[in-house]
């Protein structure tokens, strides 16, 4: 294992990416740190908490949410620009063939999503700016403010987002999530301190035992399934052009148990937390009842949270996975699935395989994603309420990328991988 260690800095193009990485992983915590001028931040800070969306969102920015930095919108609008690109490529047929041109048309689709990061970043700045002239410094001019945070906020995401294609080009590991990752892992030290103090004050000991294991296990099952997958054998004809032999091998389609990773759960949670963070802006009472009901310790709010999962799991796969046009590939390169005759019945099969491998997928996601907050209500430990499923899913999901990209270095230039 040492030997492997010092092979990874033995490595010049392998040490200078995990350089690289480093020295932009600090420039961004920096930036963190910087607040726009013109808020009251106690005010602000009164703002989140337990069951609120703004929490929820401050998790992806690594604190800079709750701070009000030049980075309070992080990566978030990058990523939803993202995601929004890949939904529209289904739907739309001119993004679909553009998808299909190969690197050319990808570089056309990742500038668009560029454009609509821009667009999306200076829409939530000047929702941001309506949202905070509540909290503003007595004196502080709200015209002044409202352009001040439209031209620092966008310009914030657009430094994190070219950080983070940077990160990804001359570093190693994809930036964007990166980025999520060293934000969730920085807020572990604050956990630790808060449990510290909770055991201070007479928090059961055995509580905190049982919440670490707990912890652990879910990172055990979170790395199977993420890295579990269902092999569909394929096997291609010979083909003879000329004098040579074309084909004859075999293959086959690894298909993942969690086609959607850490999406759905984002997803259910942000349509969840949604009435709990308007209720602090409009104090209704029909809102606040709903606010109430929809608290993360409420078995209404568990059931919710267990089926949209689901929903959100199916929807997100049956956008992203084709079967017909997989199996049109299959059927253009002379493959077929052994069994199964090629072209409609082949798209049959793999929609069932993958329907079935969906609802395992749905079901694990669902039951991690309750497991915290039932937990946490056994052993009334509060203070890894920052820390769940939808954390321990990107750090792990990020973790395991890293893991296989110096695995690629190392075995490569002969040395022993990381995991043996």
């Amino acid at each position: 294992m040492l030997n492997t260690v010092s092979g990874i800095f033995n490595i010049k193009d392998l040490r200078n990416k995990i350089l690289f990485t480093l020295v932009a992983i600090v420039v961004f915590r920096f930036g963190v740190h910087i607040p726009i001028p013109g808020i009251d931040h106690a005010k602000l800070a009164s703002m989140f908490g337990r069951g609120n969306l703004l929490n929820f969102l401050d998790l992806f920015t690594g604190g800079a949410l709750v701070k009000f930095s030049i980075f309070a919108m992080g990566i978030v609008p990058y990523i939803n620009a993202s995601i929004i690109f890949q939904l529209l490529t289904a739907v739309i047929p001119q993004l679909e063939e553009m998808s299909k041109e190969g690197e050319s048309g990808r570089r056309e689709i990742a500038q668009y999503t560029r454009y609509l990061t821009v667009v999306l970043a200076a829409i939530q700045a000047a929702g941001m700016s309506f949202w905070l002239r509540g909290v503003l410094l007595p004196g502080i001019s709200f015209f002044y403010f409202f352009i001040s945070c439209i031209i620092l906020l966008t310009a914030g995401t657009s430094f994190v987002m070219w950080l983070g294609e940077l990160m990804t080009e001359r570093g190693i590991g994809n930036g964007a999530s990166l980025i999520i990752f060293i934000g969730i892992v920085s807020r572990i030290p604050s956990y630790v301190g808060q449990t510290i103090l909770l055991l201070r004050g007479g928090a059961s000991f055995v509580g905190v035992i049982i919440l670490l294991l707990v912890f652990i296990l879910m990172i055990i099952s979170i790395v199977i399934i993420s890295e579990a997958q269902r092999r569909v054998n394929v096997q291609y004809a010979k083909r003879i052009v000329g004098r040579k032999v074309y084909g004859g091998q075999s293959t086959y389609i690894p298909l993942r148990i969690n086609q959607g990773g850490v999406i759905p759960i984002i997803f259910a949670s942000s349509v969840l937390l949604f009435p709990a963070t308007m209720a602090q802006f409009v104090p209704l009472p029909f809102m606040q009842w709903i606010a109430t009901q929809l608290a993360p310790s409420r078995t209404l709010y568990m059931v919710m949270y267990f089926l949209l999962i689901f929903f959100f799991t199916y929807f997100y796969t049956a956008i992203s996975f084709n079967p017909k046009d997989l199996a049109e590939n299959i059927k253009k390169y002379g493959g077929f699935v052994m069994g199964i005759r090629p072209g409609a019945p082949t798209a049959e099969y793999l929609e069932s395989v993958v329907t079935k491998l969906t609802f395992i997928g749905a079901a694990f996601l669902a039951v991690i994603a309750i497991i915290p907050t039932i937990v946490e209500g056994v052993t009334h430990i509060t203070s890894f309420q920052g820390l769940g499923s939808t954390a321990l899913l990107i750090v792990v999901g990020v973790a395991l990328d890293l893991v296989r990209q110096i695995e690629t270095h190392l075995v490569t230039r002969q040395y022993e991988g990381l995991i043996t």
